[in-house]
């Protein structure tokens, strides 16, 4: 397996030493840096351009969800792991209107956090279940207040929409292209064009918009 180009975005000082600890001992992880702060993030992310960033939520300077605003502005190939707490969830929704692509617990175990950046550098999205369930119920409370979500569905093909429903309900590239028939690449570029479609940057933005317009 290709090692993943990585960066961590974390100020806590024991996190830091524990996922260094993880890369050391995960020859699939190619640590670049460790940034302290929001605006070292974004200053290593034009530095070395990796493939993931870990991004914690709330450090000094910039604040994680601003970091990946701008990182994701200047570099939107880079995908950003968003690294919270559990009762983060106003936070958690800004992140993914910035453009992240996942979310893992800070209390997950290594392989979970792992496999969490290996899904990431794949084009894909990594919601922790308790995240997931938190971020749906929020974003069908405001789907009532969405009238620009059912316009954008409405551009989807078939395929496309067929393809959406399945990602939203949480399955990856290689489960959708087994279900449909499709190749994976097929899935891929099927998955291109729906977020082109719907005016987002990520796969769990595209399933929230899903939510949103009651596909699921």
């Amino acid at each position: 397996m290709e090692a993943v180009r990585t960066i961590l975005a974390e100020d806590d000082t024991r996190l830091q030493e524990a996922f260094r600890e993880i890369a050391l001992h995960e020859e699939s992880i190619d640590l670049l840096g460790i940034a302290s702060d929001g605006e070292q993030a974004v200053q290593l992310a034009m530095q070395f351009e990796p493939q993931v960033i870990l991004m914690d939520i709330q450090m000094p300077r910039l604040n994680g969800i601003e970091a990946t605003r701008r990182i994701k502005r200047a570099l939107p190939g880079i995908q950003i792991v968003i690294w919270t707490i559990f009762d983060d969830d106003q936070h958690v929704f800004e992140a993914i209107k910035a453009g992240a692509a996942g979310y893992l617990l800070k209390d997950s175990p290594a392989q979970e956090i792992v496999e969490g950046i290996h899904a990431a550098a794949r084009g894909e999205s990594l919601l922790h279940p308790a995240i997931a369930r938190r971020v749906i119920q929020e974003f069908q409370r405001m789907r009532a207040a969405v009238e620009k979500a059912p316009d954008l569905l409405c551009e989807l093909t078939a395929r496309e929409t067929e393809v959406l429903r399945l990602l939203a309900e949480g399955k990856r590239n290689k489960e959708i292209a087994a279900q449909l028939f499709l190749t994976e690449k097929t899935v891929k570029n099927h998955i291109s064009s729906i977020l082109y479609k719907l005016q987002v940057n990520s796969r769990t933005e595209a399933a929230l918009k899903a939510v949103q317009g009651g596909l699921i």
